[in-house]
């Protein structure tokens, strides 16, 4: 063997441990810490208006959320630099909120509750057929199927080591069924909501 050949043989094979012992050392510092997902849950939401006119396609709502999170890890930290909730209704966007409460450091095995999260407004909203038929039948029922997503912008800390902030790829769905305050029904009060699709440490999307 020429020794060209042996010395490219050689820088191939410092490379390929360079590259073993990076991935060994990313593994054995997330067996470490073995980062769980948040849990987001809704545990009140309170919907005093929700009305459609038909005549400027134009829906006015007044809702408030109580949403609790739970950091379920021993090493791991999480600090929420942006949290906008996004409302929709029959897969119709009609407000858009940034939460006042950020930012916020959330600590090992901690639970914060971010209370009375208004999203109170008017929207134009263009509702098909179905959709307005969907809605006279929630409105006589006193319950409503809003979908409010959770888009966060978050860095994490390992131990000392701390990432840079990131915006994971998917929103955290919260499907809710939401019971008119000023009227009576059947259904009663609200039920407490787990969300789901939270995305935080499986599927970073990008910094921003």
């Amino acid at each position: 063997m020429s020794r060209r050949h042996r010395c490219c043989a050689c820088s191939f094979c410092v490379f390929y441990n360079i590259v073993l012992c990076f991935l060994l050392s990313l593994l054995i510092f997330w067996l470490i810490f073995l980062p769980k997902e948040p849990k987001f849950i809704v545990t009140n939401a309170s919907l005093t208006q929700f009305d459609f006119s038909t005549t400027n396609n134009t829906l006015f709502y007044n809702l408030a959320l109580n949403i609790t999170i739970r950091n379920p890890n021993r090493r791991v930290g999480i600090y929420y630099n942006r949290i906008k909730a996004i409302a929709n209704y029959r897969k119709n966007r009609f407000a858009l909120v940034t939460l006042t409460s950020t930012p916020f450091y959330q600590g090992h095995k901690n639970t914060i509750t971010l209370q009375q999260v208004l999203v109170e407004g008017q929207q134009v909203v263009v509702f098909g057929e179905h959709d307005i038929s969907k809605f006279n039948m929630e409105t006589a029922a006193g319950v409503y199927s809003i979908d409010v997503q959770l888009a966060v912008k978050v860095r994490v800390r390992f131990g000392k080591f701390k990432t840079g902030y990131y915006t994971p790829s998917g929103n955290i769905n919260c499907k809710l069924k939401v019971p008119l305050s000023l009227k009576q029904t059947s259904a009663g009060g609200f039920e407490t909501t787990k969300c789901g699709n939270v995305n935080i440490f499986s599927d970073p999307d990008r910094a921003g």
